[in-house]
C-alpha cells in the first residue's frame, strides 16, 4: 500500500510538473504598444574633412563606400563562401521584428501596402510625382553632364532646365523595351512592398533635345575611366528602342541627399551610430529574396543599392548640419528576363549561381547527362523580349540570384512568409496597372508579362503561405478578434476549414474552443472570452502552423506564427 501511495504521489507530481511546464512555456508579450517605427533616422554630425577638389572647403558628410564591380563578384563567389564554410555561425531569426511579427518603418523600409489599402493607381504611381519629368516634346533642353558608371545598360545623367537630375538608360541592343519597362515596373513593386526606391519612368525623346557638355567621362565595369562624348552617345542611341524619331529611355530621378555608395548585405556601417542591426539579420533584406524570385531579379547585389545622406535642414547653407543615412534599392532593370551574351549563362539565371560549386560537382559526377531545368526552359513565343522569364519551371524555393547574397542565405521560413504575405496583397488589378507602366508597344508582350507575374505569384504564395499562418491585419472589434486570411483573399487555395481555441486563466492553463465567424468582407473573427491576458490560436485548415494572437485589454499585444 505504501508503494501504491508513493506511485500516486509521483504521478501527481509529474502531472503538476507537466502542467506547470506547459503553462510556463507560453510566451507572454509586454502590455505596451508594439514598435511601429524604428528611430534609426536620428540626426548625427559627421566628421569634417577638406574637399579633395577644393582643400579650402570642408566636407562634413560620411565617406563614400566604393564597391568595385569585379571585386564584388570575386568576393561573393570566391572568398565569402570559404569564410562562411569555416565560420561558426549559428542560425537565428531576424532581429528587427516587432511584437506583431512585422518590420517597423525605418531608414531601410516603410510599410505601405501592408498598412494601407493602396489602389492600383497608387501602386502604379509609386514614388513618382506627376511633374517629375517634362515630356520629350518640351521646348526645354536636357543637358548631359555625366556618363553612367558600371552596369550592363549604358546611360548618362541629364539635368533639365527646371533643375531636375535624371539618369537615362536605354535597352540592351537586340532586346527592345524589356530593360526600360522592367525598371519602371519593378521599382514600383519594390516601392509598394515597402522599400525605398527612386522614381523610374519610361520616356521617349528626340535626339535634338540633348546637349552634351565637353570633357565628360564614365567608369566601366572594370573601373577604367573612359570618355563620354558625341561618338559614345550616338553609338548608344543606335541600339536603343525607338518609336518613329523618338528614342526610348528609362529616366531614373536622382535620389534625394548626397550619395554615399551602396550598402552591404552583411555587417553594419561602422560610422553610422543608427546602424546597429547586422544587415544579414534584417528581415527586409532576408525576405527580399522572395520578392527577387518573383520578379527574376537575379542581380540583387550590393552594387544595385545606394545610401544617401539626408540633412534635417537642407535649406540652410550649413556644411556641418546633422543628418542621417537612408538605404535605397536601385537598378531593377534586370527583372523579367535579362539576357547575357552567352545563352548557356542566360538560361541558367535563376536556376544556378554564376559559379555554382554544387551544380559543377553534380555535372561532373553525372557527366552532365541528366537534363536540368535550364536545359528545358524555352523562350515564350508571345513574350520573346522577356528571354527565359516564365512560370512553368519556376520554383520559388530553389530560385537563386547571380551569386550568393549573405542576407538571402540566412532567410528563414518566417522571413519568407512575411514577404509572401506582402506579395499576396498585389491583386490582379494591381498587376495589370503595373504592367501598363512598362509602356510596351506590342499588347501581346504586356499580356504575357501580366499572366506570368500572376502565375509566379501563385507559386510563391502556395509555397510560403502553407507553413506559417497567412492570417494578418489583426484587430479587436468590439468583443471579437478579427483577421484577414491573405491566402483566402488571394484565392491561393479553393477551400479552407477554420478552427480556434483560447487559452485563458491566470496561468493560461484552461483551453476554451471558439466559434469562428467567416464574414463576407473577408474577415475571419472569433469571440474574445476575457478582457484579461488571453492567447488565441486560429487555424485555416491549410497552413501547418496556427496563428497565435496575444490579446489583453481589447488590444493585440503580440503575434506568433
Amino acid at each position: 500500500m505504501a508503494s501504491r501511495l508513493l506511485l500516486s504521489l509521483l504521478a501527481a507530481c509529474a502531472a503538476c510538473a507537466a502542467g506547470c511546464a506547459s503553462s510556463s512555456s507560453i510566451r507572454r508579450f509586454p502590455l505596451k504598444e508594439p514598435m511601429l517605427a524604428d528611430d534609426d533616422e536620428r540626426p548625427w554630425r559627421s566628421f569634417c574633412s577638406p574637399d579633395i577638389h577644393d582643400p579650402k572647403k570642408l566636407v562634413c558628410t560620411p565617406p563614400e563606400y566604393v564597391s568595385p564591380f569585379v571585386w564584388d563578384g570575386v568576393d561573393a563567389m570566391g572568398f565569402r563562401p570559404v569564410t562562411r564554410f569555416l565560420a561558426v555561425d549559428p542560425h537565428r531569426e531576424s532581429v528587427n521584428v516587432n511584437a506583431l511579427d512585422e518590420v517597423p518603418d525605418s531608414s531601410w523600409y516603410e510599410n505601405r501596402i501592408t498598412r494601407h489599402a493602396l489602389t492600383p493607381e497608387e501602386v502604379a504611381r509609386g514614388p513618382c510625382e506627376p511633374d517629375d519629368l517634362a515630356p520629350g516634346d518640351a521646348d526645354e533642353s536636357w543637358v548631359i553632364d555625366q556618363g553612367k558608371n558600371d552596369g550592363a545598360n549604358p546611360g548618362f545623367r541629364v539635368k533639365t532646365d527646371t533643375g531636375g537630375r535624371y539618369l537615362f538608360k536605354v535597352d540592351e541592343e537586340g532586346h527592345p523595351e524589356r530593360a526600360t519597362g522592367a525598371a519602371a515596373i519593378a521599382t514600383r513593386i519594390y516601392h509598394a512592398a515597402g522599400y525605398w526606391t527612386g522614381c523610374d519612368r519610361v520616356v521617349y525623346a528626340r535626339r535634338g533635345i540633348f546637349e552634351l557638355l565637353p570633357g565628360l567621362g564614365y567608369s566601366d565595369n572594370t573601373g577604367i575611366r573612359r570618355p563620354f562624348g558625341a561618338e559614345q552617345l550616338e553609338a548608344m542611341l543606335a541600339g536603343a528602342s525607338r518609336r518613329g524619331d523618338r528614342y526610348r529611355f528609362v529616366a531614373s530621378k536622382w535620389l534625394e541627399g548626397k550619395t554615399l555608395g551602396p550598402f552591404t548585405y552583411e555587417g553594419v556601417r561602422k560610422d553610422d551610430p543608427n546602424d546597429v542591426v547586422p544587415h544579414e539579420d534584417r528581415r527586409e533584406l532576408r525576405g527580399q529574396r522572395v520578392l527577387a524570385a518573383w520578379l527574376g531579379h537575379f542581380d540583387a547585389r550590393e552594387q544595385n543599392s545606394m545610401t544617401t545622406w539626408l540633412t534635417r535642414r537642407p535649406e540652410e547653407d550649413d556644411a556641418a548640419a546633422p543628418g542621417h543615412i537612408r538605404h535605397w534599392i536601385i537598378d531593377l532593370n534586370d527583372c523579367f528576363g535579362s539576357e547575357w551574351t552567352w545563352d548557356q549563362v542566360t538560361r541558367r539565371l535563376g536556376f544556378s549561381y554564376y559559379f555554382d560549386g554544387a551544380d559543377v560537382l553534380a555535372d561532373y559526377v553525372t557527366l552532365g547527362i541528366p537534363r536540368r531545368s535550364w536545359d528545358r526552359v524555352r523562350r515564350p513565343p508571345d513574350g520573346e523580349i522577356f528571354g527565359y522569364y516564365e512560370a512553368d519551371l519556376f520554383d520559388p524555393e530553389a530560385w537563386k540570384p547571380g551569386y550568393q547574397n549573405p542576407a538571402f542565405l540566412r532567410m528563414s521560413e518566417l522571413d519568407a512568409a512575411w514577404m509572401a504575405r506582402i506579395i499576396a496583397r498585389f491583386t490582379p488589378a494591381h498587376v495589370a496597372a503595373l504592367v501598363k507602366v512598362g509602356d510596351f508597344t506590342e499588347p501581346r508582350h504586356a499580356e504575357y508579362l501580366r499572366k506570368t507575374l500572376l502565375a509566379r505569384q501563385r507559386k510563391v504564395l502556395r509555397r510560403w503561405l502553407a507553413i506559417a499562418s497567412p492570417l494578418a491585419d489583426l484587430e479587436v472589434l468590439g468583443t471579437s478578434l478579427c483577421a484577414v486570411d491573405l491566402a483566402r483573399r488571394s484565392k491561393t487555395w479553393e477551400s479552407f476549414r477554420y478552427g480556434a481555441t483560447a487559452l485563458v486563466g491566470d496561468g493560461l492553463d484552461r483551453s476554451v474552443p471558439l466559434v469562428v465567424d467567416v464574414r463576407e468582407d473577408g474577415r475571419v473573427c472569433v469571440p474574445v472570452p476575457s478582457d484579461a491576458y488571453t492567447v488565441i490560436d486560429l487555424t485555416n485548415g491549410v497552413a501547418k502552423r496556427p496563428l497565435r494572437a496575444h490579446v489583453a485589454g481589447k488590444k493585440v499585444v503580440g503575434i506568433e506564427r
